[in-house]
């Protein structure tokens, strides 16, 4: 990781070396994409998994043979993890349900709000460097609490053609309807527009590579989607009393997931910030995915030495992380003084992990520094509202001089006529 001040961090910033030719060169690549499937439907779909992932498929639905095999692959101990941690999202998405509200007084006007649960959801399950079966609980859960009729995913196949038994396992126990062995910018194509095998939804959502996010943004309009996900964040604040080497361990949990990933960790202490880096380079040599994670850490692994905790709250605004750890003393206290973050985990004993798979919020959070402006998915993201208005004849009569005042200072005659007419039958 790279030790920098906060003034040549904001100065990387305003220097960001994205390169918009290789956005173009995806999309160009992409609209192909949704151009063929739109064209050719499951033919395209064929055609494009073997080109991209190397396997000629005889159908793209997983059979109930296969949920069968993939139950009897997992292990016993899967099995109750899975089941706790769908029991402790639920309990937390349960008390994000919103209702129908109306008010009805006395002077014959009645007001209100329709919630209504989306049809079709399609949730992008990610495959390829890393199985995601917590993708699963987090975005079907919510969207089975907020009452969505029907639930698909779609996920790239592994080399012999295979789903991950345990995405398998952890669609079955949130009651998936279907399973599609697909991927990539086709896979949204097929949910956005449907094909012979695979019906259109009304919204996607799910994280994915480049290609699946700027696939989510050319077909958004047509459907709706959850967001346009970037690579992972965590910015860990710490100060004295935090332990160097969990601070160390959190960052590599990110670090791991790609070589575009960041890892910020911002200190008030330059004995803390020294011992940090000791440990990222001692660990890293003991993890798996430690190619990934040295790529990670060179590109975008930055340790920022702060004069106090007011300034290491500034630079967190500033750049609205995807995952915050505040390991810092009274952290509790001080949690108000973010303005911008997707979640925000509390002490020396609250790491990053714990929300991506047990604790019980969304995983799938505002990256990239939208977290200034978004939220996390939630039961909220798969309802939509509508407005609902009654007035009575006296009451409309009471309101019409002012509607047909602000009608005609717009130069909109014939919504003022809309009133004036049920005035003038009133009068006649």
């Amino acid at each position: 990781m790279k030790r920098i001040t906060p003034e040549q961090f904001s100065q990387e910033k305003n220097n960001d070396t994205y390169s918009q030719a290789d956005e173009n060169n995806i999309d160009e690549t992409v609209l192909e994409i949704i151009k063929q499937v739109k064209k050719d439907g499951n033919e395209a779909l064929y055609r494009f998994t073997e080109q991209f992932d190397g396997i000629k498929l005889k159908q793209l639905a997983v059979t109930k043979d296969e949920f069968i095999e993939a139950k009897g692959m997992i292990s016993d101990e899967f099995k109750s993890a899975l089941e706790e941690a769908k029991a402790n999202i639920t309990a937390f998405h349960e008390v994000q349900k919103e209702y129908s509200w109306f008010t009805d007084n006395t002077e014959g006007i009645m007001l209100g709000q329709k919630v209504t649960p989306l049809e079709k959801v399609g949730v992008y399950v990610p495959g390829g460097k890393a199985s995601y079966p917590s993708t699963v609980l987090m975005n079907v859960i919510p969207a089975k609490l907020a009452g969505v009729k029907k639930i698909v995913i779609t996920t790239p196949p592994d080399a012999n053609g295979k789903i991950s038994p345990e995405v398998l396992a952890a669609a079955e126990v949130v009651g998936v309807d279907e399973v599609y062995k697909l991927g990539g910018a086709q896979a949204i194509a097929a949910l956005a527009y449907g094909t012979s095998s695979i019906e259109k939804v009304t919204k996607i959502v799910g994280p994915g590579n480049a290609f699946v996010a700027r696939a989510k943004k050319w077909v958004y309009g047509d459907v709706a989607i959850d967001m346009i996900a970037g690579p992972s964040e965590i910015c860990v604040v710490a100060d004295e009393s935090a332990p160097a080497d969990y601070i160390a361990a959190d960052l590599l949990s990110q670090a791991e997931h790609d070589e575009q990933s960041t890892s910020i960790c911002i200190t008030t202490s330059e004995s803390l910030a020294t011992e940090v880096q000791r440990a990222i380079d001692q660990q890293t040599t003991t993890l798996d995915r430690k190619d990934i994670i040295e790529k990670a850490l060179t590109q975008n692994g930055r340790i920022i030495v702060v004069k106090n905790i007011q300034e290491a709250f500034n630079l967190v605004n500033e750049i609205a992380p995807e995952h915050l750890q505040l390991m810092i003393e009274n952290a509790t206290e001080k949690v108000g003084d973010i303005q911008n973050a997707g979640a925000v985990f509390l002490g020396n004993f609250s790491p990053e992990p714990l929300g991506d798979y047990f604790a019980g919020p969304n995983h799938t959070l505002p990256t990239s520094g939208t977290a200034a402006f978004s939220s996390p998915l939630g039961v909220y993201d798969f309802m939509k509202k509508s407005s609902i208005i009654r007035y009575s004849r006296d009451s409309l009569l009471d309101a019409s001089e002012n509607i047909i005042t602000l009608a005609k200072a717009e130069g909109l005659s014939a919504h003022a006529n809309s009133i004036q007419i049920r005035k003038d039958n009133h009068n006649a």
